[in-house]
């Protein structure tokens, strides 16, 4: 492979999700429908645990860096798709596509440090309850925070770094709505088996080992509140079955897309767009409807408008 950055392709072009106009206009409801309810549950989830000291606390700092990270997660590749539905002609820059892959990645990377941090948590405040806040301190908060940015940017930026000199002298059309990394590698004027089974590998490697760590994580909590007690299981799980049904949500397209990735294949494109707009949508949702204080959180942030609305 030339080592040098011969390329011509200035723009990309996007094949979409679909032809049929009844399913871009159901998709084009969906996707519009979905991509607001996010920004408002994940806009109202970081707004909630700045503002509410009923919520300063490590599980809530990470949820609200979680959503934060899911404000990302439904902005990166959702309003071009959502615009594009029902243009003749899809297309994106060389250097706009370069970036939608960039941000995926370090958002997915930060996502997956995260959600590790929120097992631990749980484990913490679960099996060492007497020890959690001196175990999950504001400096421990913090240093996962900056792990979970580090390997998300140095992530994205290995996974850059298989395109950049790639040389692009032909082909430039993507059967996506968004700039997939597996599928703009086979664009490429030159050989790149080697480099796709490198992607797959990378991404692969990060997506399973992160799911099993907290597959294990949670299975060792559940184990050690079972020989404790028969009776706290249920409470434990009661606890967990928000973090495990995220973790599901999360892992399971990705993995399916970046561990098994399918060159015509048309459902890894439906679970790339769950993962746009069902995921990040569905995680303030969990979170705020399966937790008491962040029900509690909800009532105290609208409280004033019900009282000015009986005043007037």
């Amino acid at each position: 492979m030339d080592g040098g950055n011969h390329s011509v392709v200035s723009e990309f072009v996007f094949l979409g999700l679909t032809h049929s106009w009844g399913m871009q206009l159901l998709l084009l409801v969906f996707s519009s429908v979905l991509y607001a309810a996010s920004m408002t549950g994940n806009i109202f989830i970081v707004f909630s645990v700045t503002t509410d000291p009923h919520l300063h606390s490590p599980m809530y700092f990470l949820l609200a860096n979680l959503s934060f990270i899911d404000l990302g997660a439904c902005s990166v590749t959702s309003p071009k798709m959502i615009c594009d539905l029902f243009r003749k002609r899809k297309v994106i820059s060389s250097g706009g596509c370069i970036a939608q892959i960039f941000f995926i990645h370090v958002i997915g990377g930060v996502e997956m440090v995260l959600l590790i941090a929120m097992a631990f948590d749980r484990y913490v405040a679960i099996c060492k309850p007497l020890h959690y806040l001196s175990i999950m301190s504001p400096r421990m908060c913090i240093l996962f925070l900056a792990a979970a940015w580090a390997l998300g940017v140095s992530h994205s930026l290995f996974q850059l770094a298989f395109i950049v000199n790639l040389p692009f002298c032909g082909p430039n059309v993507l059967d996506s709505f968004y700039c997939d990394l597996p599928r703009l590698l086979r664009l490429a004027c030159t050989d790149t088996y080697r480099l796709q089974f490198m992607v797959t590998v990378n991404s692969g490697f990060i997506c399973v080992s992160s799911f099993f760590i907290l597959l294990i994580s949670y299975i060792f909590i559940l184990l050690t509140v079972w020989k404790r007690s028969s009776g706290g299981l249920s409470k434990a799980l009661s606890t967990l079955s928000a973090h495990i049904t995220v973790v599901i949500l999360f892992f399971g397209p990705t993995m399916f897309v970046y561990t098994w990735p399918h060159p015509n294949s048309q459902m890894d494109k439906f679970l790339a767009l769950s993962d746009a707009v069902l995921t990040p949508f569905l995680n303030p949702v969990i979170y705020t409807f399966r937790n008491k204080e962040m029900k509690l959180a909800m009532k105290r942030a609208f409280r004033p408008f019900v009282i000015f609305r009986k005043i007037s």
